[in-house]
Parts: structure tokens; C-alpha cells; sequence
């Protein structure tokens, strides 16, 4: 091998040229030569001895390997200190940032585990959170560990988001942690035993006090390990429940259920935009297409519209009801209002014609026709479409479950809050203000409404007649305190534990001494 392949060195890209005059010049390394021979040294000298040049110039080499060794070993020196610089600078950051902080989290609650719990929420957005909520307060009083929920993504809807599209998952695991210990998956042991071996599958029995689930429920976790339930829509009573468990529903329903930060951020802005402008109402108006086609409710509808939501209806094997009398129903009370009785009441309850009204919906059915009278009475109509660019909503779309929970958090921000149906997001909304401190909700009397409205429309009842009567009507329906209603046997006719958690809600004095009388 040439002498000069050997003497590179690609660190630098330095060659050595002229062999004897490096071989002289570095002489003062001989003292690496552990003793060398005068004659060699002398011979070097000559230029005689290939022998001992060959010898020194292996010697060069080795120093050169060694010094680039130091050099490298200088380098990962540095690298691991910048490395422990940076660790020390993200323990701080962690601590100064406004996150959720070790020293912040509540302190975690120790206790022998039963099992697992694994849950498929049902429904649509406030249904399934409705029933999360109530699979914390179960888990927690099994003394089993829960498994974050499962969303719906087989309904009407077809939504694929799941948890963590919607909450923010952690945030929801830390905070319960001194309730109930919550994991985003089976542990590896029990995810094999479950993939060897059936899961053990069933819906809870629906309306169930906490004997239920400690008779019947423990037994089946502490024998399959793993139980999952199919269904969590209302599997729990609304009254004949400990306090401390009620308690526990509204603190996973107020305070660990946070939306997932872009939704959250995004709900802010389109907020923020609307206080700037001034006071907003949100009007959850129920009249999108597949609300008038599964009610059957027709008001104000011609022939070919009864008859395209009808043949809707039909096609959906899992709206069970079919043939509808959409009179009698609407006479009952049961029907969504429509766009223009809407307007007729909202005018009759004195609300301000300027004042910004925002429409928590889907797409109105025949919005061009059916919103006219509304948008004259009201003409400062807004959506989140209109208040924000398309780039901000275009994460959601398609997402009808993450577009609702914008819908959620504008509605619990705004200073009136209108449902025009009974649907779930309407009673989960109004729970929600209540607890936010009976926040203006006006719970409009649709049966009322409906025979006020006819009387107005054919002359039975003059405007002022009218707008007395709605008033009268509503007086005790704006939120308020009041004490829930409870209908032993028949949970489907009280009222919903979410609409008004009174066990969780800071009554004044004068409104508890009444709420017990």
C-alpha cells in the first residue's frame, strides 16, 4: 500500500508530501518508541533504515488515529452535556408552561382493581357524553379500571371521530385520577386473553340504580376480568342514587370533559368574535331534513316536501316509528317548531330584534323558504360558516360530532340559550347552564305554544292577547331553580338527571328553602 493512503487523514483532508521531511520534523515523537535503538534512530536520521522509518511512520499514524479519538470522544462529551441541558430546561418549561403540571394533578387514588371496563358509547354527541359520564361514576363505585370509551360510529350520522377527536383524553384520565384509574387501552395481558378468548359483551339494563351494578355487574367483571357493554345511553336512574355518585357525574360532565384543543380553540374565536359585536343568543333550531323526516311532523310543509320526507323516513329501518298523524302530534306538544312559529314566540317574549342570533343546527330543511319570516324578525341571523373562514372548519367537516360540540360550547357561552325541540344536546345544554350559575335558557312550552299560535294566526287572540299569553306561559321557564321531577317507575317522564343535576348545583338560600316546601 502507498505510504500516503496511509498518512491521509479525512478528518482534515491533510497528505503528508515529502516523506523524510515529515519523518524529521517529527522526531520529537520518539519518545513514543519505548525505548528504540540509537541505531535506528541514527540509521532514521541517514535515511538507511526503511526498517525504522516504516516503524515511526506507523507511529504518526497511531498518534493521528488517537487525537481524532480524543477529538470524537470531545464531541460526545458535548453532545451529552447539551443533551442534559436541554432536559433540565424541559423540567422547567413543564413547570412554568401552562399545563397540567404534576404538583396540579389531584393525587391518585389507590385501590384493589375488580377488572376492566370497556364501553361503546351509543347515540349522537350528548347522548354518548351523557352516558361516559355515568360510566366514571360506575367504574369508580366497581372499583374497576375503565377503558376510554368507544364512540358511535355506526349511527344516522356516521361519524368516524373517536375520543380523543372530540376530548381532550388526557386531561380527562388525569383529572379523575383520584376517583377512578382510566387507561386509553387494555393492559398487554388482558388485551391477549381477550384476543384469545371471547370478550364477555352486553348492554346494561337501562335505568338501573347502583344495586344493579353491585349485585349483578361486580360479579360478571371479577369472573370475565373484562366485561364490555355495547350500550351506555341511560343505563343509569336519574334519582335513587347516592349523592356522592351524582356528585361524580357532574364532575365528569362539567369539568373532565373537555374538548380536545382545536375544537376548544376554535369555539373560542367564533365566541370572541360574537361578544365583540355584542349580546348573542344561541337558538338550537331543530329543522334540518332527517329531523322533519323521523318526526313526521309536517307543519308549514307542501305535498312534495311530505312526501320526500316520508319516503326518508321509511328508508331508515331503524326509526321505528312509520306512520305519523303530524296534527295531532303537533297538538300534543311533540313536534319541533318550525322556523316560523319560532319567530312568532322569540317576538312574543320581548327578545331584541338586533340582537345576534346564532343557529346551532345542521342545514335548515328548505332554508331559503322556511327561514324568511325568522330572518325578518330577527335579521341578525348568524353561523359558525359565517362567522369564521371556511380553512377553520374545514378539520370538521364531514365530522357532524365535532361540528356539534362547537355547537355545545358557543351554546354554553352565550347569554341566552333557545331550544326549539327537547332533543339530547337541548337537555345536556340547559343542565350545563344551570350549573354555570342558571345562565338565561328559555325553555319554550311547544304544546302551549302551538294552541297559542293557531288562535294568533286565525284571529281567535290579537297580537297583545297573544304575546300576554306566551309570556304567561314562560314565566317560570327561563332557567331558573326548580326542583327536578321525578315519576317513580316511568324515568322516561321525569326529568333527565342532566337537564337538572340539582345535587351538584349551588342554590341560593331563598330558591333551596323553596325547592324543599
Amino acid at each position: 500500500m502507498d505510504g500516503k493512503d496511509d498518512l491521509k487523514d479525512p478528518e482534515y483532508g491533510q497528505e503528508v508530501k515529502d516523506e523524510k521531511s515529515y519523518i524529521n520534523g517529527k522526531l520529537k515523537y520518539w519518545k513514543y518508541a519505548g525505548g528504540m535503538k540509537a541505531e535506528l534512530l541514527k540509521d532514521l536520521m541517514n535515511g538507511t533504515n526503511i526498517k525504522a522509518e516504516k516503524y515511526l511512520k506507523g507511529l504518526v499514524i497511531a498518534r493521528t488515529r488517537l487525537a481524532r479519538l480524543k477529538l470524537w470522544a470531545v464531541r460526545l462529551t458535548k453532545v451529552l452535556l447539551l443533551l442534559a441541558i436541554a432536559l433540565q430546561v424541559k423540567g422547567l418549561g413543564d413547570t412554568l408552561l401552562p399545563k397540567i403540571s404534576k404538583s396540579s394533578l389531584p393525587p391518585e387514588r389507590i385501590y384493589e382493581n375488580n377488572g376492566y371496563l370497556m364501553v361503546s358509547s351509543n347515540g349522537g354527541l350528548n347522548q354518548m357524553r351523557s352516558g361516559i359520564c355515568d360510566m366514571v361514576a360506575i367504574a369508580r363505585y366497581l372499583n374497576v379500571t375503565l377503558i376510554v370509551p368507544e364512540l358511535d360510529n355506526t349511527s344516522f350520522w356516521n361519524d368516524r371521530s373517536q375520543f380523543e377527536d372530540i376530548f381532550d383524553v388526557d386531561y380527562f384520565i388525569t383529572s379523575l385520577r383520584d376517583e377512578v384509574k382510566i387507561l386509553k387501552e387494555l393492559p398487554p395481558k388482558q388485551k391477549k386473553k381477550v384476543e384469545l378468548e371471547s370478550l364477555y359483551s352486553m348492554p346494561p339494563i337501562s335505568w338501573s340504580n347502583m344495586t344493579y351494578y353491585y349485585n349483578t355487574i361486580l360479579p360478571r367483571i371479577q369472573t370475565y376480568e373484562v366485561v364490555h357493554f355495547t350500550k351506555t345511553d341511560a343505563r343509569l336512574a336519574n334519582n335513587g342514587i347516592p349523592e356522592e355518585v351524582q356528585k361524580l357525574r357532574c364532575r365528569a360532565n362539567y369539568q373532565a370533559l373537555k374538548f380536545a384543543p382545536p375544537i376548544e380553540a376554535l369555539g373560542k374565536k367564533i365566541v370572541n368574535i360574537l361578544r365583540e359585536r355584542g349580546p348573542f343568543m344561541v337558538l338550537h333550531l331543530r329543522y334540518e331534513m332527517d329531523m322533519v323526516a323521523f318526526s313526521g311532523c309536517t307543519e308549514g310543509c307542501n305535498q312534495e316536501e311530505i312526501e320526500e320526507t316520508t319516503k326518508m323516513r321509511y328508508a331508515y329501518p331503524w326509526w321505528k316509528e312509520k306512520e305519523i298523524d303530524s296534527e295531532k302530534k303537533r297538538k300534543d306538544g311533540l313536534c319541533p317548531l318550525t322556523p316560523e312559529e319560532t319567530a312568532l314566540a322569540l317576538r312574543a317574549l320581548g327578545i331584541d330584534r338586533d340582537i345576534q342570533v346564532y343557529i346551532a343546527a345542521g342545514d335548515i330543511y328548505k332554508a331559503e323558504r322556511r327561514m324568511a319570516t325568522l330572518k325578518e324578525a330577527f335579521p341578525n341571523l348568524v353561523r359558525k360558516e359565517t362567522l369564521v373562514d371556511a380553512s377553520d372548519l374545514l378539520p370538521l367537516q364531514n365530522h357532524s360530532n365535532q361540528m356539534a360540540a362547537l355547537d355545545y360550547y358557543v351554546s354554553i357561552e352565550s347569554d341566552i340559550f333557545v331550544p326549539t325541540y327537547g332533543g339530547n344536546m337541548a337537555k345536556v345544554v340547559e343542565g350545563h347552564r344551570r350549573y354555570l350559575g342558571f345562565k338565561e335558557t328559555i325553555l319554550l312550552d311547544r304544546k302551549a305554544l302551538v294552541d297559542l299560535i293557531d288562535q294568533y294566526n286565525n284571529g281567535t287572540l290579537s297580537w297583545s292577547e297573544f304575546a300576554l299569553g306566551v309570556n304567561t306561559v314562560h314565566a317560570e321557564r327561563m332557567g331558573q331553580p326548580t326542583r327536578r321531577v321525578e315519576v317513580p317507575g316511568k324515568p322516561k317522564l321525569e326529568d333527565y338527571f342532566y337537564t337538572n343535576p340539582t345535587e351538584c348545583l349551588s342554590l341560593p338560600a331563598e330558591d333551596d328553602d323553596q325547592l324543599l316546601q
